[in-house]
């Protein structure tokens, strides 16, 4: 594979840590994530690092056991808010669920926001899977998987609409003419679907970038079909270098059935990072936290995803078909991390034990030193399995700053990653000039 592409590296933010013992360890304290100062802390650290974005994940749900540890609290766009003020060109992705959202005051939260960091801000789209969020918002039960991507589908298309209802140049500012903007190149979508119904035109302009970037996170049908028709980046679920070349290659085609340059979609699997100097040592890392998470706690949380207990298997002995059934059969979650799952169980040398330890829950996991974990991004990357990654550290901002500091420069000195930042735009990061669009042409939708 060719390496005229541009290796993109987020770092995706949950609460202290992307493992379950992180709150008790981070320098910042076990409250750290409900701090200001905590996020800013990750964003410097990680625009040191040239990456392109920091990534916020969301919830809208406590956590099912806030006994353990928290759940991810402060609304990201808030935290976003914060970040922006202390940083200059990394860019944000927050994460908003289209099933307990409106389009219009979505696509104003969003659009604020890029306007307020000079364009640098990205809207990750998700639909709500947690059985327990429908009871917040009034609702017995979840809408229906395909009425949830239906319903996504659309709001992304009245968003976009939105946000091009203003024409490049339709901001004037003539001071001495007073002529704010110019109400010709300013239309209503007038938008009615199935869902929605929205008039428009939008409230504000187009942003330094044109429009924010989109990501998509889902591994169903109807997320693919999403991420081809609307993503700039997709955030996926990948345990198997070769399983990943065929879900970008899949993406790909599907794009080009919309009509899309399948170039124009970076594929970034989630990589999960405990590093240390020696492996050793990193091993020792991954070890004193798993054991402060409580071992058999990790253990019956994963089982429990898919309706099994320990009882139900034998740890240290390979994985049964019991496990496999169960995994093929699952209906919670996301789709695509229960996919991940199932590629990596079907490695039958493994126990459940080394199944779990090796982050069978869905994002790959990598323990080692920086060198191991350069290889493996360099490997997946020239490979064709994926365009760069969301980079998920074990515990900020430790984790971040091991990585920022000798991870990155191995990547730098192999000539994969920028040492200094080309763009002050995270549509610009991502190689992508700004989108001019008008709201009255037409746009490539699904078949």
């Amino acid at each position: 594979m060719p390496t005229d592409r541009d290796l993109h590296l987020n770092v995706n933010v949950l609460g202290s840590g992307s493992h379950a013992a992180a709150w008790r360890v981070s320098e910042n304290g076990p409250f750290g994530s409900l701090s200001i100062h905590h996020y800013q802390q990750i964003a410097k650290i990680a625009e040191r690092g040239m990456l392109d974005a920091v990534f916020l994940a969301d919830a809208l749900a406590v956590a099912p056991n806030p006994k353990l540890g928290p759940s991810w609290a402060l609304d990201p766009m808030t935290v976003i808010a914060g970040m922006a003020a202390v940083t200059e060109r990394i860019g944000f992705v927050a994460t908003a669920s289209t099933t307990y959202n409106h389009p219009y005051s979505l696509a104003r939260t969003v659009s604020s926001l890029d306007h307020i960091s000079s364009g640098r801000m990205g809207w990750n789209v998700v639909t709500t899977h947690d059985d327990r969020v429908a009871a917040n918002f009034g609702q017995p039960l979840l809408p229906e998987k395909d009425s949830r991507y239906d319903r996504a589908t659309e709001f992304v298309d009245v968003v976009r609409k939105l946000w091009d209802s203003w024409e490049e140049g339709a901001l004037v500012g003539d001071t001495s003419a007073g002529l704010y903007a110019d109400p010709d190149r300013i239309h209503a979508i007038d938008h009615s679907g199935d869902h929605y119904a929205v008039s428009g035109p939008f409230q504000l302009p187009r942003s330094r970038q044109g429009r924010p970037l989109l990501v998509q996170a889902g591994g169903s049908e109807g997320g693919r079909d999403l991420a081809a028709l609307h993503a700039d980046a997709v955030f996926c679920a990948q345990q198997i270098a070769e399983k990943s070349k065929l879900f970008r290659a899949d993406i790909r085609r599907r794009a080009q059935r919309f009509g899309r340059d399948p170039d124009a979609i970076a594929i970034l699997p989630g990589l999960l990072l405990s590093i240390g100097s020696t492996e050793a040592e990193a091993n020792a890392r991954k070890r004193d936290l798993d054991g402060l998470a409580g071992d058999d706690r990790v253990v019956e949380r994963f089982l429990g995803r898919f309706g099994i207990t320990s009882a139900d298997v034998e740890l240290d002995s390979p994985i049964p078909e019991t496990l496999l059934r169960a995994i093929a059969t699952s209906t919670k979650g996301p789709r695509g991390f229960a996919e991940a799952a199932r590629d990596l169980a079907e490695d039958r040398s493994l126990t459940v034990r080394q199944f779990i330890e090796r982050g069978g829950g869905g994002h790959r996991l990598v323990v080692g030193v920086p060198e191991q974990i350069a290889d493996t991004i360099e490997d997946w990357f020239r490979s064709g399995a994926a365009d760069g990654f969301n980079i998920m550290l074990d515990v900020f901002p430790d984790g971040l700053e091991r990585f920022v500091d000798t991870v990155v420069p191995i990547l730098q000195s192999r000539g994969l990653f920028r040492r200094e930042y080309e763009s002050a735009t995270l549509r610009g990061h991502y190689g992508l000039f700004p989108e001019v669009h008008c709201a009255s042409e037409p746009r490539s939708q699904a078949n």
